[in-house]
């Protein structure tokens, strides 16, 4: 049962001397507050507050807004108080009252001005509105309960008004500014509404009150601080052209690049605020000193400048949202977003306790202890010991955790790093190279002169510079520690010329020498890998996380946030593209990490490689078509086969796909508009752009190759397969599968490969077709000894093999149409008698040996070692042995 009214105010009673005042001043507010106490105040109650009170001034207008924010306080205070509402609550009703504020003044600054006429933009011609911005916590919608408001006054255009007295739209919008201010801020003796600040507009308090578009564009173009770049990322427009204003700012706040730069500035705004705290006695602070809310703050602002350009989830406003939204992408650990979550409550409930002592602006804990004692009992304590043993754990785990986000960076300690370097370069600098380690010192401690001796490197930014002088003797060092430690740091310091202009990559890498020691890893095991991320050193960032970089894919979680950022991007084709390259290169980076680090087998590799593509042409196919003009159907009825590596599930590192498109559709325009649909998924799969290419793409296996139709009906394709296709598109289509597309052309594609497989066939003539191919093969690929793929007894040989054994004996054996790899099938072939066992076996080994010395051959841009392939000689005979007995003795 609920208590009554009377006793759910006394708890606020005896907390605040504001809530006293203002009773005793207004005994029906107390009335009011007591039977309304039991639902929170929301915004429409707000409006209709002022909506009942007609005004036919400025001043009522100003007495109405502030008794509906003592109405607003009264019930909030009374409810938080008696544990009816919550810290979500508390933000969102102030929040709602500045923004209901501001709203209803604006909208009464707004009417019709006869004197002056409306605000006329010289470009568009149409009437102008001041776009009231609101910055920090109100842009958040985290007001505390005694706060200031921030905010910056924008108009769209200059020009001039329309009425007999013509100013411009500027002097127009500052004097409305000027009364929107006066009629929220002005201090009367029923108080105000809210303190307003305009100290974070271009040029602070020097600066004009209000600007335009193009005044606020050329600031932060050419003005614009980094400390301003972390206001904007809250900067929320509450008026006007929303739009407008967001497609202006938010190349200044989100990079298009990951921004590790950001941590610096962060760092050093942070720093200014701490010397102000201690300067000022102010470690009682509980906003501003050690263990925070702003230090909670900056976590979640940092990441959000590092990298909000690339990913638009992280520009939402809300710390808490930020915070959950970190943990979620695995950026942060679980556990430090769970105690950063709570220190947050915590603390600002304390913040809101504390101010409404007084209903001052202070977060300052008070000194004295009849105030204690209050701030105790409304925090749910005993005592102010106990209060403060709680305090103090979560200010502890918000310093530790704020601590290794912001670990003090080597950049800081740059003289004596600049000293490393020049050590290096001096006349010792060879020796002490050798003595690390160093095969060929002379010639790596000429690269590293020559280097910073460059004309790159001296006219790079002070900045840059200084990372790299971080950098290079940390790398020397890192290097080291492999056996190739010349090929290493040769192949990193090719990484840095290329990104040396680059400061946030470089900062990336001078921040977290755990993401350099993991470069080196990844660049002294494979050249290709190196090249890889030379072409692409956004993938950089994931050195940073080892769980994410090592962690198996979840193809249909990271489906599902694939189409999830793709959808942002409506209206945007390059940068859907772009996405799907950046999402591709991720992806590849983490498999070829975990593939190195020995987490993976070759098949287990090839089948996420695989995967990956499939995902990536299912994607192209739906945003494709979604574009397509002229498309007759919601969905397409068309599909990718994929042939080759991609059919067989064995792609490698940078393989080209093989596939065939096939449609089902009666339209009388089916023909030219899956032609054109086709032509565009090649392009969005092929075209180079800013973020590099998804896919080379062959068609030359559709019916007819090169000279064929882009796209076949199902008919055509099954009269082409069973009337004219060649021995050689048979054993093509062993090991072609369903990719993407239509799961009915699916389910149809799969049912016709196992019929035609199985036809039966002259087994001579069939010998003779494959034979003949291998020779021609053979003609244009000699079989040379260190050439895995073609050497006799090779791969294409044992290829050539499984494909003879399915076509000649699929007919009787059904288990051979199975696409699942050769080596599953030749123990298939092996089992039903078709092939000895022992040769079976034989060509099982090597095949799977042969593939992973392809594989590795990729990965290192090598041939095999003849020792290692002189171990697998006696299994490449039995395979040259299986072959004559199946093609005879002249093969």
């Amino acid at each position: 049962m609920i208590a009554p009214p009377a006793s759910l105010l006394e708890p606020a009673l005896q907390h605040s001397t504001y809530l006293q005042r203002l009773f005793r001043c207004h005994p029906q507010l107390q009335a009011d507050t007591e039977a309304t106490i039991d639902q929170p105040f929301s915004r429409d109650e707000m409006t209709a507050f002022l909506a009942s009170r007609p005004c036919l001034s400025d001043d009522e207008l100003k007495l109405h807004l502030r008794q509906l924010r003592q109405a607003v306080m009264a019930r909030l205070i009374a409810r938080e108080l008696a544990g009816l509402s919550n810290l979500d609550e508390a933000m969102h009703t102030t929040s709602d009252l500045a923004e209901v504020a501001i709203a209803v003044a604006l909208g009464w600054l707004s009417q019709p001005d006869e004197r002056h006429g409306e605000p006329v933009g010289e470009e568009t011609g149409t009437t102008q509105q001041l776009i009231v911005v609101g910055m920090g916590k109100l842009g958040g919608r985290e007001l505390n309960v005694s706060s200031d408001i921030d905010l910056i006054f924008v108009y769209p255009e200059d020009g001039e008004t329309t009425g007999p007295r013509k100013i411009s739209n500027h002097e127009f919008f500052a004097l409305q500014g000027k009364r929107l201010i006066n009629l929220i801020g002005d201090v009367t003796d029923e108080g105000f509404v809210f303190r307003v600040d305009m100290r974070l507009r271009p040029f602070g308090d020097s600066g004009p009150l209000v600007c335009s578009f193009g005044a606020l564009e050329n600031y932060l173009l050419t003005q614009g601080r980094e400390w301003e770049r972390y206001a904007w990322i809250k900067g929320r427009a509450l008026s006007g052209d929303a739009d407008g204003l967001y497609e202006l700012v938010q190349p200044f706040v989100f990079r298009k690049y990951l921004d590790y730069g950001a941590y610096q500035s962060m760092r050093d705004l942070h720093s200014q605020i701490r010397r102000e705290v201690q300067r000022r006695d102010k470690l009682d602070n509980i906003k501003l000193g050690p263990g925070g809310i702003r230090e909670i703050e900056f976590i979640g602002q940092v990441f959000q400048l590092i990298r909000g350009g690339r990913n638009k989830a992280l520009r939402q406003r809300a710390t808490q949202i930020i915070l959950r939204e970190l943990g979620a992408q695995g950026t942060l650990p679980e556990e430090a977003v769970a105690d950063l979550d709570a220190a947050y409550v915590f603390l600002r409930n304390l913040e809101h306790r504390i101010m409404y002592l007084d209903d001052a602006q202070t977060q300052m804990l008070p000194g004295n202890e009849a105030d204690q004692a209050r701030i105790a009992a409304s925090m749910r304590f005993p005592d102010w010991a106990s209060f403060r043993t709680a305090l103090d754990y979560h200010r502890e785990k918000v310093a530790r955790h704020f601590e290794q986000v912001f670990a003090h960076s080597p950049v800081d300690g740059g003289s004596e790093a600049a000293g490393d370097l020049l050590s290096l370069q001096d006349e010792s600098g060879g020796e002490l190279l050798r003595n690390k380690g160093y095969g060929d010192a002379d010639e790596v401690q000429r690269r590293l002169q020559s280097y910073t001796s460059s004309n790159k490197y001296l006219q790079m930014p002070e900045r840059c510079r200084r990372r790299i002088d971080v950098i290079l003797p940390a790398l020397v060092n890192t290097a080291a520690g492999y056996d190739n430690p010349d090929t290493t740091l040769l192949r990193v310091l090719d990484l840095i010329e290329a990104v040396s202009r680059r400061e946030s990559y470089l900062a990336l890498l001078a921040e977290h020498p755990q993401a350099l020691k993991r470069l080196a890893d990844l660049y002294s095991a494979s050249a290709w890998v190196s090249q890889y991320l030379t072409r692409h050193p956004i993938l950089l960032d994931e050195l940073l996380d080892a769980r994410l970089l090592y962690q198996e894919p979840d193809w249909p979680r990271l489906g599902l946030l694939l189409r999830e950022e793709v959808r942002d991007l409506d209206g945007d084709t390059e940068g859907k593209m772009d996405c799907l390259r950046h999402f591709q290169h991720t992806q590849i980076f983490r498999l070829v990490a975990q593939d190195i680090a020995g987490m993976l087998t070759l098949e287990k590799v090839s089948d996420h490689l695989s995967d990956l593509a499939d995902l990536i042409l299912s994607v192209t196919l739906e945003e494709v078509w979604r574009e397509l003009p002229g498309r007759h159907r919601d969905e397409p009825a068309f599909a990718v086969i994929g042939y080759g590596k991609l059919g067989g599930k064995e792609l490698g590192y940078g393989s080209d796909l093989d596939i065939v498109f096939l449609y089902d559709d009666e339209d009388a325009s089916a023909q030219e508009i899956y032609a054109r649909y086709a032509k565009r998924i090649v392009n969005w799969l092929t075209s180079l752009t800013s973020a590099g290419q998804l896919y080379d793409i062959d068609l030359r296996l559709r019916p007819n190759g090169s000279s064929g139709l882009l796209v076949s009906t199902l008919t055509a394709f099954s009269e082409y397969q069973h009337k004219s296709a060649w021995v050689w598109e048979h054993q093509a289509i062993s090991r072609a599968r369903y990719a993407a597309g239509d799961r009915k052309i699916g389910e149809w594609f799969e049912a016709f490969r196992r019929d035609i497989l199985a036809l039966p066939r002259d087994r001579a003539s069939l010998r003779d077709e494959v034979r003949t191919m291998r020779e021609r093969m053979l003609e244009t690929h000699p079989a040379l000894e260190t050439d895995v793929k073609h050497v006799r007894g090779g791969i294409v040989d044992i290829e050539f093999i499984v494909q003879f054994l399915i076509l000649a004996h699929a007919g009787e054996c059904p288990a051979l149409t199975a696409n699942s790899g050769n080596i599953a099938l030749l123990d298939v072939a092996a089992r039903h008698g078709y092939i000895p066992p022992t040769e079976a076996d034989a060509a099982r080994h090597a095949y799977r040996e042969l593939r992973r010395l392809q594989h590795a051959g990729r990965l290192n841009d090598s041939k095999p070692n003849p020792a290692t392939l002189a171990a697998l000689q006696d299994h490449l005979a039995a395979v040259r042995t299986l072959w004559r007995e199946l093609f005879g003795a002249g093969s």
